[in-house]
């Protein structure tokens, strides 16, 4: 079997295709080259692939994403109803976005950025001790991220729900359901942790009317996709006192412009989309796993459903 490997457009990436080759030496990897010829591909390994590489590759009908995010896949240009659409289920995501969720949540229920503040002034100065059931937190998506999200929240003794599509079950975290399940989920949360795939559904989900249902002094943590977020209305609740603070790691456009209000807003963290990135040898791994189901003609791990989007 032929395999296309395409990587943001770059035409060698030898720190990927040569432990992919080594691993699976049954099959003919070959870069991706801008006007090459038609090589033949069955499948193709994909990070931001160039508008042209199903034109180039028609033969493809399968394309492993080296990302849990595929909006802009299914987006891709001769994207036909027979090619199967794969993402990585975790590739070392998870645990990053649960190190990053927690270390938003707890510099802001402890105060930290304050102390950042006194220490520029050599203030010696203790702040009220914590009270955690005064910042419940609810994780929007409970896939493999928010799962490991809501696990490592829960651990350190917050309260913690999850809001999904359909009901899931796991151990210290409420679950809340569907469209007649959001706004209790809401209205109980401070501290809203976004980890939702980007769908026609989805996108700008987290508006005025979601964040404002949030408790008072409400929280949020972005680190799914910029396009969730309506960002005049995060601005409008965070000047009127509703919100407390937001710390977003994903942008409408990024890089995120020098003259953007977020940079200068003394309530806003702004991170370069950091939160999580694959691992390249948990991601090789997941791939390799996932080849040689499809030499051997077994269903794949992580197949994304097109009505749903992920």
């Amino acid at each position: 079997m032929k395999v296309i490997f395409a990587y943001g457009g770059q035409t060698e990436t030898p720190d990927w295709t040569i432990p992919l080759q080594q691993a699976l030496p049954e099959i003919e990897l070959f870069h991706w080259q801008p006007d090459a010829p038609t090589r033949g591909a069955e499948a193709a390994i994909v990070w931001n692939p160039p508008a042209d590489l199903l034109r180039q590759e028609p033969g493809v009908r399968t394309l492993l994403n080296l990302g849990a995010g595929v909006d802009a896949l299914l987006r891709l240009e001769g994207l036909s109803d027979d090619i199967q659409v794969v993402r990585l289920e975790d590739a070392g995501m998870a645990v990053q976005m649960a190190e990053y969720a927690a270390h938003a949540l707890v510099r802001a229920a402890r105060e930290f950025d304050h102390y950042e503040e006194f220490q520029k002034t050599a203030q010696w100065r203790r702040l009220p001790d914590i009270r955690r059931r005064d910042w419940p937190v609810g994780v929007l998506g409970m896939g493999v991220m928010g799962i490991k999200v809501a696990q490592v929240l829960a651990a350190l003794d917050y309260p913690v729900a999850g809001w999904s599509r359909s009901a899931k079950s796991l151990p210290g975290v409420a679950s809340y359901a569907g469209d007649e399940g959001l706004p209790a989920f809401l209205a109980r949360t401070r501290v809203l942790v976004n980890t939702l795939p980007l769908t026609d559904q989805t996108r700008n989900f987290l508006s005025r009317e979601t964040l404002g249902q949030l408790l008072p002094g409400g929280y949020l943590i972005n680190m799914a996709r910029g396009e969730h977020l309506v960002e005049e209305d995060l601005l409008d609740l965070l000047d009127s006192g509703h919100m407390g603070g937001a710390t977003l790691d994903v942008f409408r456009t990024e890089p995120l412009p020098p003259d953007h209000p977020f940079w200068r807003h003394p309530r806003i963290t702004v991170t370069p989309h950091i939160a999580a990135a694959s691992l390249r040898e948990e991601s090789i791994a997941q791939i390799v796993r996932n080849v040689g189901r499809l030499l051997r003609g077994e269903p794949l791990s992580g197949v994304v459903s097109r009505r749903r989007g992920y």
